[in-house]
């Protein structure tokens, strides 16, 4: 909410002062603010999946195998949103300053930015404090994009006052140019700042292995081959959103003596001890087989 009522300001404020750098703070936030909501909304849908005794929804029935998918999705597409913007605001700012600036209502500009910095500080300080006990990857880049957002904006305060200044003197000429040149300079900040949650959010989404979850599970899984004599195992790991998928095959030898079934849970147990982290966002799949076409 607080966002939504920051990112309105930065819209309203902007027309009015004819600042293009406010109105891009202010359509920047509103983006953001939306992905927010989308993000809580997945937040949630994960959380009571992942419940001890989950409500049976239909959407729960629909997605038997979670909802950790939607999170680098969810997070992906923030960032792809916001790099967006920001490269189209810098086409604008670049544009501006060929055509020779633009005239700015400094007061109006310095009460918003004012306002903002304050405001985004706030909240930054609490989601950090927050987040200390939720420990949430969505809260936590919330509060990134709180601090991004004070810090920016204190980047445009500092450029108003400026501007503000140096009506009358000398130096007035360079009035126009001051708004264009901090969207520029904030765009070239902002742009390169999501690459790594896109990045990250990728790696998820394709699947791709954690080479230290793998290493991990690796390292167990030869010590259980050894210890109980079998042949070998096949090892697939993947961090989706908050969730970790791993899946164990071991190959035992053709023609062992039977064993009961509490005897294979009692392996399993000991394995999944030693693959630890044990919670709603752990799932963890562990086969015996003879036929290694069945862990390939």
């Amino acid at each position: 909410m607080v966002t939504v009522i920051l990112a309105g300001l930065g819209i309203l404020f902007g027309i009015l002062s004819g600042s293009s750098s406010i109105v891009f703070d202010g359509v920047y936030s509103l983006t953001d603010a939306t992905m927010t909501v989308v993000a809580l909304l997945v937040s949630n849908l994960i959380s009571a999946s992942t419940a001890t005794a989950p409500a049976k929804s239909k959407l729960v029935e629909r997605f038997t195998m979670g909802f950790w998918h939607l999170e680098p999705m969810v997070l992906g597409l923030n960032g792809t949103l916001l790099t967006g913007a920001a490269i189209y605001a810098l086409i604008t700012a670049i544009e501006s300053l060929m055509a020779g600036g633009r005239q700015l209502a400094f007061d109006q500009a310095i009460v918003y930015a004012a306002l903002t910095v304050v405001i985004a500080t706030g909240m930054a300080i609490f989601d950090i404090r927050a987040n200390r006990a939720i420990r949430s990857n969505f809260l936590a880049l919330d509060a990134r994009a709180w601090l991004m957002s004070a810090a920016l904006t204190a980047a445009l305060l500092v450029a108003f006052v400026f501007g503000y200044l140096i009506r009358g003197t000398g130096l007035e000429w360079v009035s126009p140019y001051i708004d264009p040149a901090v969207l520029a300079l904030v765009c070239l900040v902002v742009i390169p700042m999501p690459i790594a949650t896109i990045r990250q959010a990728l790696a998820e989404v394709l699947l791709v292995t954690p080479a230290d979850l793998k290493q991990h599970v690796d390292t167990l899984a030869q010590d259980v081959v050894q210890r109980y004599g079998f042949v070998s195992y096949r090892a697939y790991v993947a961090t989706v959103g908050r969730g970790r998928q791993i899946e164990l095959y071991f190959i035992v030898p053709i023609g062992w003596p039977a064993k009961r079934l509490e005897e294979w849970d009692r392996i399993r147990d000991e394995i999944g001890e030693l693959v630890g982290g044990e919670s709603p966002d752990r799932w963890l799949t562990i086969v015996f087989t003879t036929d290694p076409e069945w862990a390939d």
